[in-house]
């Protein structure tokens, strides 16, 4: 009798119908901030295109488009413009991971700012599907309404545009994920990628430093902390790549903190709940008021950066109950669990120790990585949150498509 081998087909089927939630979330953020953008009203009070590339672009997008095209610069401010203050100016305040894959993808012939926006919509997708394979990649009540939350999180507008917070947030998922596997090198990968791309990646270090209390539990004490000490070197190196970067481009190793200093007055600790409430009074309803009659919906979102604070403030709240729920119910956490709690209450209060009072709201986008423990909460606390989290995005999204927010 000859031996039969199975037909990888049903595997395969297997493969692609275990994508089909993640493209389903993919696909109805989309369509939840294309309606949101066609009811909202551009700075110049005309109609806001979605698909348009410009309408994801904000001032700090063209810097990492300039870093893409032409690498990294930093001048005076009156050697170019006799009238502007004399401050430092360039691109240097900002991380090369991003932009280096923009440069990269432009070389199949498509423009830097169409790679960008891929970069960012496939990086959402793959967001979705590591997200997905951490919840089980089962269909219950609990993973589909995470996977709600995810579709409307908070400050999810980022992943759409011409930012690195959706390639940031997937490499730390990543990091995560090589974290649950016991493997060092996956997680040091996707940390130096967080890294790379934006400082709060940086908190992947942190994580990893802090895993051998909680992670390769199948190796001995000097192995695990060898692993975990290694893995936040490597991931750590993703600060020192992009210092190289504008250190071969101006000289100066220390260029990302001179013009942090000399243009937005950043530098050095903060008192974090003194930053929290500059953030919090800040008049961007008074600096960038849309021109012409305002919709109904942009109206009513020129101070939606107030309720975004509450909003992250209950998730942060959310997220470290339930782990301390678990810990005293189970006496343990999962080690995606304990990585993702570490990870969700250092990017929150990282832009406030920074100074952040302008960019906190997508920064604190990337706590997406807290919906690893949202799966545990009760469907009593799930659903009210999805609810909260439907109204914010659309009031967040169109305060960033009338070009209220940079």
């Amino acid at each position: 009798m000859t031996a039969t081998t199975e037909p990888a087909g049903p595997s395969r089927r297997g493969r692609y119908r275990a994508l089909l939630p993640p493209f389903v979330a993919w696909l109805v953020t989309n369509l939840v901030t294309w309606l949101v953008a066609t009811a909202s009203v551009a700075g110049d009070g005309s109609a806001v295109q979605y698909w348009s590339t410009d309408s994801r672009r904000r001032w700090d997008s063209e810097h990492y488009l300039s870093i893409a095209r032409t690498g990294y610069e930093m001048f005076r401010c009156r050697e170019r413009y006799p009238d502007f203050p004399d401050v430092v100016c360039g691109n240097v305040a900002w991380f090369p991971g991003y932009p280096m894959g923009v440069r990269a993808l432009s070389a199949t012939g498509l423009s830097y700012e169409t790679a960008a926006v891929v970069i960012s919509e496939a990086s959402l997708f793959g967001m979705f599907a590591v997200l997905w394979w951490l919840l089980g990649a089962r269909l219950t009540r609990a993973s589909c309404l995470t996977l709600a939350v995810a579709c409307v999180f908070p400050g999810g507008v980022y992943f759409h545009a011409v930012f690195p917070i959706a390639l940031g947030t997937l490499a730390l998922l990543v990091c995560v994920v090589g974290v649950k596997r016991g493997s060092w090198a996956v997680a040091a990968a996707g940390g130096f990628v967080a890294a790379s791309c934006h400082l709060v990646g940086a908190a992947a270090a942190g994580m990893l430093l802090l895993s051998a209390f909680f992670a390769w539990r199948a190796d001995t004490w000097p192995v695990r902390f060898a692993k975990a000490g290694s893995s936040a070197a490597l991931a750590a190196c993703g600060v020192l790549w992009a210092k190289w970067l504008m250190w071969r481009a101006t000289g100066r190793w220390d260029a990302y903190e001179i013009i942090q200093a000399s243009s937005y007055g950043q530098g050095g600790l903060r008192q974090p709940f003194a930053e929290m409430t500059k953030a919090y009074d800040f008049p961007f309803k008074d600096w960038y008021t849309p021109e012409g009659h305002l919709p109904w919906l942009v109206e009513h979102a020129l101070t939606a950066h107030r309720t975004q604070l509450w909003l992250d403030v209950l998730f942060i709240v959310l997220v470290v109950a339930t782990a301390t729920v678990l810990l005293v119910r189970n006496h343990r956490l999962d080690v995606e669990e304990w990585a993702a709690l570490i990870l969700t209450v250092t990017i929150f209060l990282l832009p406030f120790f920074a100074g952040a009072e302008m960019s906190w709201y997508r920064n604190h986008a990337q706590m997406f990585v807290g919906l690893v423990l949202v799966r545990r909460m009760s469907p009593w606390i799930q659903v009210p949150l999805l609810l909260l989290c439907s109204v914010q995005y659309a009031l967040l999204a169109s305060m960033f498509f009338a070009g209220v927010l940079v």
